[in-house]
């Protein structure tokens, strides 16, 4: 009994864990067809949140045709993610991660299951996430702190703060949900590596 109970909650986190990849990688393909502009970084992010999701469904051993096949794709993905470096450093976030599903799409075609990865290197990737995890959760957290609050001593004046709050809104909500989609995949980045 204690074994079934045992396999229905890893069964059921793993679906939890399946469906959060799944969402965050339909909100990024979602910021790449209606919103331009993003579209070379939220691609990347699609690729990896669908990439996630499928390396997460458990399909006990009926699996064997996933670790190359995702090998294969997040290896692409890393070539994307090197590509996009021409724009900045602080897209090696997208490399970093991409390797990070090969090494762990490698360690699960080894056939050791749990356990397979090199430990320093797992130990290392546990604590980059971790640290991006609350690094982003910090983010989000602070992203809609409170407003400026000045005395406008004219009409134009409150009337020119109340459209700059405005369009601060308006721009602030895609970046607060794109910052929960990026801390979503990396507290799911994080339970994969925490499994191995």
């Amino acid at each position: 009994m204690h074994g079934s109970a045992s396999s229905l909650s890893a069964s059921v986190s793993s679906w939890l864990l399946v469906l959060l990849c799944a969402v965050s990688g339909a909100y990024c393909l979602r910021r790449v067809r209606g919103w331009g502009g993003w579209g070379g970084a939220a691609a990347g992010e699609a690729v990896m949140g669908f990439g996630m999701a499928l390396m997460a469904v458990p399909l006990g051993g009926g699996g064997a045709w996933r670790p190359p096949v995702l090998g294969a794709v997040f290896c692409a993905a890393a070539l994307h993610a090197v590509w996009l470096l021409r724009g900045g450093l602080h897209h090696a976030h997208h490399l970093v991660g991409s390797l990070t599903m090969v090494y762990m799409a490698a360690s699960a075609g080894s056939g050791n299951g749990h356990g397979a990865g090199l430990p320093l290197l797992t130990g290392a990737l546990l604590l980059y996430y971790a640290g991006y995890v609350v690094l982003g959760g910090t983010r989000l957290i602070t992203a809609g702190g409170p407003a400026a609050a000045a005395a406008a001593p004219t009409a134009h004046a409150a009337h020119a703060a109340h459209a700059a709050h405005a369009a601060h809104a308006a721009h602030a909500a895609p970046t607060e949900l794109i910052r929960a989609c990026r801390l979503a995949m990396g507290m799911g980045m994080l339970a994969m590596l925490l499994s191995m």
